[in-house]
């Protein structure tokens, strides 16, 4: 009884360690269609999810903004969806809404207007195209019942360098080992004076 419980154990073990090998030779199934669409058509512009959404309640209305594609170029178009609906009576916004951009960043403020669009379908859509790469600041605003409405979506296009967070880094390296620099020398002068 003990030999054939060993010798079990001793199968397990051993089918257990073969276990990556035999997975190693075993091919994984390539998909060729998503959703019944041939996938070598596919990329990373196609039916993703949005790069950004925002979702947001502001006075009475709650208002979702989105851009598209997931992974906004230069020189490549791309789009704002944006819907809003009021709170109390959930009937959709049916006005117009401006569309702004500007540069994210400190030394800059110059603003430019990208469109005024009525909706399709109650939802307001904007085209866009960016020949830089950066960090931008899409501003959507709209006057309902009197009031100035203005919803701001953070947008990246390519792969900009991080030069704030690069220099803000540095600035903390410097500090960091200046202040490492003077306590030194402030033990020094301490210690020669208690000699």
């Amino acid at each position: 009884m003990a030999g054939s419980k060993r010798r079990l154990i001793a199968v397990v073990a051993l089918f257990l360690w073969q276990l990556p090998v035999m997975a190693a030779f075993i091919a994984p199934a390539a998909a060729h269609h998503v959703l019944g669409r041939p996938s070598y058509n596919l990329n990373e512009d196609s039916n993703t999810p949005s790069s950004m959404q925002i979702e947001t309640q502001i006075g009475d209305y709650f208002v979702t903004v989105m851009a598209f594609p997931a992974f906004l170029r230069p020189d490549t178009p791309g789009y704002i969806k944006l819907y809003a609906t009021h709170l109390d009576t959930e009937l959709p916004y049916l006005g117009q809404v401006t569309f702004i951009v500007r540069d994210d960043s400190l030394f800059s403020s110059k603003e430019e207007r990208l469109g005024v669009q009525t909706p399709i379908d109650n939802i307001f859509r904007q085209g866009i195209v960016f020949s830089q790469e950066g960090d931008y600041i899409i501003s959507a605003e709209f006057t309902a019942n009197n009031e100035p409405y203005r919803i701001d979506l953070p947008l990246r296009v390519g792969n900009p360098l991080p030069i704030l967070s690069l220099s803000l880094g540095a600035a903390i390296v410097v500090i960091f080992l200046s202040a490492v620099f003077f306590k030194k020398r402030f033990r020094r002068r301490r210690r020669r004076r208690g000699a």
